[in-house]
């Protein structure tokens, strides 16, 4: 099929790509105009780019558990899945203790594989209406609790981190950058999409159709109830969650990084929007102009790689910030390694090892029902 190659959905590969393109983005690009305005960059990537991230780790999620499976099989792959979700949560606490000035997602990102696993019993329609749910419960649960928790301390999560634990659980599950508790709403949508079958064309159109809908309609349901200066102050984002000590009024925002009802409505359906759309995209073309795309976008098949790469350059020892078109060189660089893996159909180094588990479980036989 023209959609896939080598057993992969090109489209996805395409969307992951275009997450951490956009991630580099905000990391690299200014945030507003020299008018003061916000930059088209911040306004396009900015809270979506991590969210687009987060479903289509739920989407992943599905693809790894879509094999109906029970007893001791089952089991096995959970274990497998847990495994590599500390791996990739392991590699976050190392690259939060390097100096980039970047919040890394990647603790967060293997807490919410871990917390999801429960999750992936459930069917697309379980999944879809638990995601809404959690749209409007998580932000509120999370108002009510954070008041009792203590401040944030971090930027990043790391190693010496490990020496609270409490303190890291509450930045992990409510008071950081990626707070899990609400973002177990990208989680779950993502899910659903990876239930679904992302091939049926009629599907793709009405999620494309229908999630580019949800973020219309979140953000302009927002803006209608908010303060216009109340929305342009926090434009840019915040640092994961709306004020712990400020009123219910808060929730009523759409701004980056909030995880508002509204923040995430809207996230949510710009995610979808952008997975539907690549699928799409990739379905309406002929085999021959399929090969060529997926070396193009190949860095969507090592993000986990690349990101960490792109992590690294940021410090100031390997490529000082002030170097003009840091950004298009970030871009050039990833684009070109993800390429060339791509063309030589081999996997990231980083994508090998966390899915070294998972390999090991493969070659362990389990035996049939009796």
């Amino acid at each position: 099929m023209a959609a896939r190659a080598g057993g992969r959905l090109i489209g996805l590969d395409i969307a992951r790509c275009l997450a951490l393109l956009g991630m580099v983005a905000t990391h690299m690009l200014d945030e507003r105009t020299p008018s003061g305005d916000l930059s088209f960059g911040q306004w396009l990537a900015g809270g979506r780019a991590s969210a687009l991230f987060a479903v289509l780790a739920g989407v992943s999620l599905a693809l790894m558990t879509r094999e109906p499976l029970r007893g001791r099989a089952a089991g096995l792959r959970a274990v497998a899945i847990g495994v590599r979700a500390l791996l990739i949560a392991a590699l976050g606490l190392a690259l939060g203790g390097l100096e980039s000035g970047l919040a890394i997602i990647l603790t967060y990102y293997g807490v919410l594989f871990v917390l999801g696993l429960p999750f992936t019993f459930l069917g697309a329609r379980a999944l879809a209406l638990l995601a809404v749910v959690w749209v409007v419960v998580a932000p509120v649960l999370s108002h009510l609790v954070r008041p009792a928790l203590p401040e944030r301390g971090y930027a990043s999560p790391t190693f010496g981190q490990l020496a609270d634990p409490w303190q890291l659980a509450s930045e992990l599950l409510f008071t950081g950058y990626y707070p899990v508790v609400p973002w177990l709403a990208y989680l779950f949508a993502g899910l659903a999409l990876g239930r679904a079958d992302l091939r049926d064309r009629s599907l793709l159109v009405g999620l494309t159709v229908g999630g580019l809908g949800v973020a219309i309609l979140a953000t302009q349901v927002s803006r209608s109830l908010v303060d216009p200066a109340v929305a342009d102050a926090n434009a840019l984002g915040m640092y994961g969650t709306t004020p712990p000590d400020g009123d219910w009024s808060w929730l009523l925002l759409v701004a980056p990084h909030s995880a508002t009802p509204f923040d995430l409505a809207q996230t949510i359906g710009s995610a979808i929007f952008v997975i539907g759309f690549c699928l799409l995209a990739v379905q309406a073309l002929s085999p021959t102009a399929t090969a060529p795309l997926a070396i193009l976008f190949g860095a969507g098949a090592m993000t986990l790689t690349l990101y960490s790469l792109h992590v690294v350059l940021r410090t100031p020892s390997f490529w000082p910030p002030e170097i003009p078109h840091a950004y298009l060189k970030h871009v050039v660089v990833l684009l070109a390694i993800g390429a060339a893996f791509a063309a030589f159909r081999l996997r990231g180094p980083l994508e090998i090892a966390v899915g070294l588990p998972a390999r090991l479980v493969r070659r362990v036989r389990v035996p049939g029902p009796a």
